[in-house]
């Protein structure tokens, strides 16, 4: 059979990572900064990066035979990787729920999009994140997925509740200092 009609790579099915993948039934909630980020990656694939590869390739194509061809070889591999990028971008900018944290102003209770500062129970170390997207999660930004144990825990809480949740390194009790929406 000619290898042209068989498939190159199983992975355009694979599932998505955990920590990318959404509770079943639920919204695709983010902020604006992360759907303009979204946004903006989408853009330069369909514009920029897309386009070079596509033109790396036909030069690679052109220079004969393409079964030794390094460069064709990893040019189509990276069009499939930047193919199924762009798929997932369009996908979650569709099922996207833009939520602006400055609109919740005013509330008293913790939810999708705020700021929270929070202080461990027993060290007494506080710490503050916003609580964001799936897709816009940075722990190290101080950004935490709404779907994250913390996150989940805090949910409703008021300033000077306490809430225990479950972190890798076992149950863990934290106060709610202060909420905003920024």
């Amino acid at each position: 059979m000619s290898k042209a009609f068989t498939k190159e790579t199983d992975q355009d099915d694979e599932e998505l990572p955990a920590s990318l993948s959404l509770p079943a039934g639920t919204r695709n909630y983010m902020t604006r900064r992360g759907f303009l980020a979204l946004k903006d990656e989408l853009d330069t694939l369909l514009k920029v990066t897309r386009p070079e590869v596509v033109q790396i390739v036909s030069w690679a194509a052109s220079n004969g035979d393409r079964s030794e061809n390094g460069d064709y070889i990893y040019g189509k591999k990276r069009l499939r990787e930047i193919d199924r990028r762009i798929r997932f971008l369009i996908k979650r900018l569709e099922s996207a729920t833009v939520v602006d944290p400055a609109e919740q102003e005013g509330m008293d209770q913790v939810f999708f999009g705020a700021t929270v500062t929070v202080c461990d129970v027993d060290d007494g170390e506080s710490q503050t994140f916003q609580i964001v997207g799936v897709d816009e999660a940075d722990a190290s930004s101080g950004r935490v997925s709404w779907i994250a144990p913390i996150a989940r825990a805090l949910l409703k809480a008021r300033e000077g509740d306490s809430v225990r949740f479950a972190s890798p390194a076992g149950w863990r009790e934290i106060e709610v200092l202060e909420i905003r929406y920024d």
